[in-house]
């Protein structure tokens, strides 16, 4: 019988990065600087994500050669901008990047196609607008969300400013970024206090991976809170914030064929008081820190080491270092994740306008001028706010009673409706960008979805389910940047026109979908969902959903192995 020990798993190649430049600064100001360099070297590329940057190529001209783009991401806790700065980001947009402004699934803004010698000048731009794009993307806490919508709670604002102070106090304490982009100074890599830096919260390796933290006020679940790693329900006795229930273990990110990575909900946790909102927000994050799987990115996130350890062992080790006792979780009923477009009157008396954005893309059309329109509301009504949807979706606030019919001729004369904005399946679905700006895509996401719809909406209608809302969701691979397994409907891409199909999760945002379809070829979509949506016509309760009625009646008619989630 062989006693050898299994031998220690080697740290990632991102662990070594980390470890070997903790200051996350890279050659990234030498090679910005370096007008022959087309490109960041492999390791930068790393480093860049910790700055809210991607490098990407263009997929549509990969035959005649790779040309480099770059996204950058900005930092928006609870995606609350003021006028001035959407000007900012609108002159961005246009003077440096590819003229739309993209609004994420996380609530915040991403430009696209920069090249390089833009890159500099955009990074700039965007902290003197007072936002920056340190750690929106990266091993480290990402942007911080919080639900947008204004109507529910006076202790709104309350909320928002404890996302504001939870995305501070993550925030890492590198020197790096001002050097870069606001200095243009490349660190000295070899300086002992560079070479030695040791960040006071993440240590000198960072986190394993990403970290995603969201903030919501019930009943609505707006921010898809069950998929968040830290989320943050909370508790609102009239009218005033007394604390939160935190839950924690949620992702949506997996991999095709990899059956020990998987979409997860976030476990209950417990309630805590307001009071101890950074304490145990630090708690959180240094247990993933400490306890994440630093072998395999693959598995590097907090929901398997709650799956692998469980929620008591968490619940007790959180607790331990954040110097507090949990209280059972207060009771909490969800009702929808979709928001609620058109004008409506927010508790303060004001205003507020949630307008759709077609797959968060903010853009000129020749019958839709969604771009210059936003931007002449903040130009003339500089009193109003700009509120960003976890949905893709921007929400004009803080409007006056004398504001209102202005603000809705304006946009009328621009094209962009107020009411009946969208199909009733084209509001309440959302895409990732995918091709051609992700290296990632593996199928069509933000182009083909609009078209898809259409399709659909035409078999809703022939089966009799014209005005049925359905949430379909797509991405155009497995990390989930649209939670397409939260959806009624989720379509992941596998390959060129290639989708893999998720049925049957709900309209708020707390059960999860299960795979119908491995591989469907989009033009089999409505042969493959007709029999479907025929029996759910037939066969639905009153009032009953489609994903209801999924998880009511047709799973379980399905073969066990497809009652788990599979890879």
């Amino acid at each position: 019988m062989s006693t050898a020990a299994t031998p220690e798993k080697k740290p990632s190649r991102n662990e070594e990065l980390k470890t070997a430049i903790p200051t996350l600064a890279g050659n990234i100001a030498a090679t910005l600087a370096d007008t022959a360099a087309a490109c960041f070297s492999a390791d930068d590329e790393q480093f860049l994500k910790f700055h809210g940057i991607y490098q990407q190529d263009d997929r549509d001209l990969r035959k005649s050669g790779k040309q480099y783009i770059w996204m950058i991401r900005g930092r928006i806790p609870g995606g609350v901008l003021s006028a001035r700065q959407w000007i900012a980001l609108d002159d961005l947009a246009t003077q440096r990047a590819n003229n739309t402004l993209r609004l994420t699934t996380r609530q915040s803004v991403q430009f696209h196609g920069v090249v390089k010698d833009r890159l500099g000048p955009l990074m700039r731009e965007i902290n003197q607008a007072m936002i920056d794009t340190l750690a929106a993307c990266g091993d480290v806490n990402r942007n911080v969300m919080a639900s947008p919508m204004p109507a529910i709670s006076a202790a709104r604002q309350q909320v928002f400013e404890d996302s504001k102070k939870v995305s501070e106090a993550l925030l890492p304490q590198t020197k790096a970024y001002h050097s870069i982009w606001i200095d243009g100074v490349q660190l000295n890599l070899d300086d002992t206090e560079n070479k030695d830096f040791v960040d006071p919260l993440y240590g000198k390796t960072y986190l394993p991976r990403k970290f995603k933290v969201g903030f919501v006020i019930p009943p609505v679940n707006d921010i898809d809170i069950f998929t968040q790693c830290m989320g943050l329900i909370a508790v609102i006795q009239n009218d005033e914030l007394v604390g939160y229930t935190l839950i924690a273990g949620g992702g949506m990110g997996r991999s095709h064929g990899n059956t020990v990575t998987y979409p997860r909900l976030a476990d209950v946790v417990g309630f805590f008081p307001r009071s101890a909102l950074i304490e145990v927000s630090k708690a959180v994050l240094t247990v993933f820190r400490d306890f994440g799987d630093r072998t395999d990115r693959k598995h590097a996130r907090l929901k398997y080491v709650l799956q692998e350890k469980g929620v008591e062992w968490f619940r007790g080790e959180v607790a331990r270092r954040a110097g507090i006792e949990f209280q059972p979780a207060k009771p909490v009923q969800f009702i929808t994740t979709t928001d609620a477009y058109g004008w409506q009157k927010a508790v303060d008396g004001r205003w507020f306008l949630t307008l759709f954005v077609e797959s968060g893309r903010v853009k000129d059309t020749e019958t839709r001028r969604q771009k210059t329109a936003l931007r002449r509301v903040a130009e003339q009504f500089d009193n109003v706010e700009y509120r960003l949807s976890a949905n893709q979706n921007v929400v004009l606030a803080n409007v006056t009673d004398a504001d209102k019919e202005s603000i809705t001729a304006l946009l009328h004369e621009h094209g962009v409706k107020t009411e009946k904005q969208a199909g009733v399946l084209h509001a309440a679905a959302m895409s990732c960008p995918s091709m051609p700006t992700c290296g990632l895509g593996l199928a069509e996401s933000e182009r083909f979805l609009p078209s898809l719809l259409e399709r659909i909406q035409d078999l809703c209608t022939e089966v009799g389910l014209n005005e049925e809302e359905i949430i379909i969701r797509m991405t155009g691979c497995p990390n989930g940047c649209a939670r397409p397994y939260m959806a009624e409907i989720g379509f992941v891409g596998k390959g060129p026109g290639r989708y893999q199909v998720w049925l049957g999760g709900n309209s708020t945002g707390t059960r999860l979908n299960r795979v119908w379809k491995e591989s469907l070829k989009e033009t089999d979509t409505e042969a493959e969902l007709r029999p479907l949506l025929i029996r759910y016509q037939a066969e639905r309760l009153s009032g009953e959903r489609f994903g209801d009625w999924v998880a009511r009646v047709f799973w379980p008619e399905q073969p066990t192995e497809t009652h788990a989630v599979t890879a």
